[in-house]
């Protein structure tokens, strides 16, 4: 709170608006009352790779595509994507599946072009404080997924969203992806189910969770995509890949896609149980699964 009492971020705050954002793309609503999963590869790393993932993961019900063309590393000797032709591949993609993509943004100079080809503009963890970059993303009026950086307070996240609505563009949807833990033994990040309920309750944006980068680990990534949707997660993001163990990047937190199928069933129990379905899927494909 402000020494008058109000909250800092003005906008962000579930006091500013009397109903829940939901950000709609492409007919896919984010914050409604569906919940939604976006899924594929954490990279683009050629068209065979990627086509195979996305034919898959539309199979199995996801709604959105994702896929990194500029990916940040590290080390600056990983793999760091295909840059424009990796955005072109993704955008034909998801022409290809009826998918809206999403992809993340690197810097400034890369924004105009990412968003000639994105429906969906992606702030990660390593920029959620770059300010200039928030209101650089803001100004294109496409949706933008801001995550949480990896040692941010839920106040600093929700400051960090309100650079984006103070631009003007309200469709600004709220990534809880894992934050710095000491025990690396056995997970890489810890998956914040705090973060998820305190920002829902925080704030009138959607909130969904990444169990992927969440975790570290495929074998955590179900079970704490179930507990996020449990929590109220408005929906998940995962990474799939064809052959994890030759993903160019993150291929240990990686489904393949009979696993990422066997998610979507465990999924619609779960969305069942708490009363919540799945969001319908987006319209027709034009090649068949």
């Amino acid at each position: 709170m402000t020494s008058n009492g109000t909250k800092p971020y003005r906008l962000a705050a579930r006091e500013a608006r009397p109903h829940r954002t939901v950000v709609e793309v492409k007919g896919v609503r984010i914050g409604g009352p569906g919940l939604v999963v976006i899924a594929g590869p954490c990279s683009v790393e050629s068209e065979a790779q990627l086509f195979e993932t996305a034919r898959a993961v539309r199979a199995a019900g996801a709604h959105i595509l994702r896929g990194g063309a500029f990916k940040p590393r590290t080390s600056p000797y990983d793999f760091r994507g295909l840059g424009p032709a990796g955005l072109e591949l993704l955008a034909e993609a998801g022409r290809l599946t009826g998918m809206p993509v999403i992809t993340e943004v690197l810097s400034e100079k890369h924004v105009d072009l990412v968003a000639r080809y994105a429906d969906i503009l992606q702030v990660g963890c390593r920029n959620m404080a770059n300010y200039a970059l928030l209101e650089a993303v803001a100004e294109t009026g496409r949706p933008v997924l801001l995550k949480r950086g990896m040692a941010a307070r839920v106040r600093e996240w929700l400051l960090a969203a309100e650079y984006i609505l103070a631009r003007g563009n309200e469709q600004v949807i709220l990534c809880e992806r894992g934050i710095r833990t000491f025990d690396d033994e056995y997970y890489r990040n810890l998956l914040d189910i705090n973060a998820i309920i305190t920002a829902r309750a925080e704030s009138h944006l959607p909130v969904i969770a990444d169990p992927s980068h969440g975790t570290g680990r495929a074998r955590l990534v179900t079970p704490a995509a179930l507990a996020a949707v449990v929590a109220g997660a408005d929906g998940l993001m995962v990474e799939v890949h064809p052959n994890p163990a030759q993903a160019l990047s993150d291929g240990f937190q990686s489904l393949t896609p009979a696993e990422f199928a066997s998610l979507m069933t465990e999924l619609r129990t779960v969305c069942d149980a708490v009363g919540r379905p799945l969001e319908p899927e987006p319209g027709a494909r034009v090649w068949g699964t």
